[in-house]
């Protein structure tokens, strides 16, 4: 418990905080009473354990910093609370905006922050925990590469059999109702997400569908914010879904569980773009309006 509560704090058991706002009677009883408590896990063999949970001390600091103010000018405020894992997010949008790095130099920015804040401030990770870490970020990133090697055959094979070409003439005929061709093109790309990966998917239908979209008037950048997040979506949609199986081998959790969880956000998220695709204007006129 004590060492759980020390964690956030800069210089750990150095500071006399401990004693001074936690081992207090009356600080530890509200600590027991309202902030601790006892969570269930399953391990890797299937057996269930229990295990008690104690706030790290610049979480119980900062609830009962906003329960205080809360307490004297009420309910309704807004409070900036300073994190120092809140600041990742900031990085990584700066140093995209202005070419600092690229997305994929982004992911390495973003995993080395956290590892520099888990070690250095939380100090939650030990030197000596390295070894186990990267193994295990090596394990997951094995499931996923394999996963994108499925999806390379997949469209290996569908390169092979010429289905682009089948795809034109059957797309062709709704070149004059462009709302129709959307609905079809996103259906279409519902499915294929369903079997591949982002990126083959990306190279393999935008030199086939953007002569379409060309062709039958729809503007291009308007086709590309609804394929870029169909394609998106398809991350969170079994079985390829590459974020699911992330997820299930950091959480260890089952597959199909994960699965039910997030089907009913899969689902809001395709109904938010089939809206946009019946009506346009959500996406157009705010790019009108940030290009001036």
């Amino acid at each position: 418990m004590l060492a759980r509560l020390c964690r956030g704090n800069p210089h750990g058991l150095k500071t006399d905080y401990l004693w001074k706002q936690v081992l207090q009677k009356d600080s530890l009883a509200n600590i027991i009473e309202n902030f601790t408590q006892v969570v269930e896990e399953e391990d890797e063999k299937g057996k269930k354990r229990r295990k008690q949970v104690f706030p790290r001390f610049h979480q119980l600091r900062t609830v009962r910093a906003l329960l205080r103010r809360s307490l004297e000018d009420g309910v309704g405020k807004r409070y900036l609370i300073q994190h120092s894992a809140g600041i990742l997010p900031l990085i990584i949008l700066i140093g995209l905006r202005f070419g600092v790095f690229t997305p994929t130099e982004a992911a390495v920015v973003a995993a080395v922050y956290a590892l520099f804040v888990a070690t250095v401030v939380y100090r939650e990770i030990k030197p000596s925990q390295f070894y186990a870490l990267f193994v295990s970020a090596a394990k997951t990133s094995a499931i996923v590469m394999f996963l994108v090697a499925a999806a390379m055959v997949s469209a290996w094979m569908i390169t092979v059999a010429d289905l682009p070409s089948l795809l034109v003439e059957v797309l062709e005929p709704l070149i004059a109702s462009p709302m129709l061709l959307m609905v079809f093109i996103m259906a279409l790309v519902i499915a294929v997400g369903t079997a591949m990966d982002m990126t083959p998917t990306i190279l393999i239908l935008t030199p086939v569908l953007m002569p379409i979209i060309t062709k039958a008037g729809i503007d291009p950048i308007y086709f590309g914010v609804l394929f870029i997040i169909n394609n998106s979506i398809g991350l969170i949609t079994p079985p390829v879904g590459v974020v699911l199986n992330v997820v299930a081998g950091v959480g260890r959790m089952k597959m199909d569980e994960l699965t039910r969880g997030a089907l009913p956000f899969a689902a809001a998220e395709y109904a938010m773009m089939f809206l946009m695709v019946l009506f346009p204007q959500l996406i157009i006129w705010p790019l009108k309006l940030m290009g001036g």
